[in-house]
């Protein structure tokens, strides 16, 4: 993968016209902050690209969907083992060694800081929707399927244990 500057990997306006780069750039600079902040690991993110289809193969995924006024869609964020390993034992200030009750907590409480921060950035914008409360699904080489009638941009991070994927799948609400 090609590691882009933050400044190159914001989408263009017209890269994806059936979803507006304004709704995807806040999860883009959302998830480097809150990883940062909460873990100390600065996740480098690479070209986003359309999925070819609405598979997603991970460890561990957090889903929340995301409806309101002038928005509507789904995020997600998949990690692999290795990373989330690494990104909640510097969360919580103890080395996790398995994909556990506590990794769950940790992807959920991403999940809402990651959307939280997202949000706010698109409410400065004129949106206002409301999230449902996450849900996390553990299980290694899982695969998830988001019922959609969008396109799924997914932007994949790099850190030094491994890769994890922000997915969205936002429009203006018809």
């Amino acid at each position: 993968m090609e590691t882009l500057s933050p400044q190159t990997t914001r989408l263009r306006h017209d890269a994806f016209p059936a979803m507006r780069a304004d709704f995807i750039n806040p999860f883009v600079t959302a998830t480097v902050r809150v990883i940062a902040t909460m873990a100390g690991i600065e996740p480098v993110a690479q070209r986003p690209r359309i999925k070819a289809d609405q598979r997603s193969y991970s460890d561990v995924t957090g889903l929340i969907g995301l409806i309101g006024e002038g928005v509507e869609g789904t995020t997600a964020i998949s990690f692999h083992a290795s990373c989330i390993l690494r990104i909640a034992s510097n969360m919580l200030g103890e080395e996790i060694t398995n994909l556990n009750h506590q990794i769950e907590d940790a992807v959920g409480e991403l999940t809402n800081m990651i959307s939280g921060a997202a949000r706010a950035d698109l409410e400065t914008k004129g949106y206002s929707f409301q999230t449902a409360i996450p849900s996390v699904i553990t299980s290694k080489g899982h695969s998830t399927m988001v019922v959609t009638r969008l396109p799924i941009v997914q932007i994949p991070f790099v850190t030094p244990n491994g890769a994890f994927y922000v997915e969205a799948s936002l429009n203006a609400a018809t």
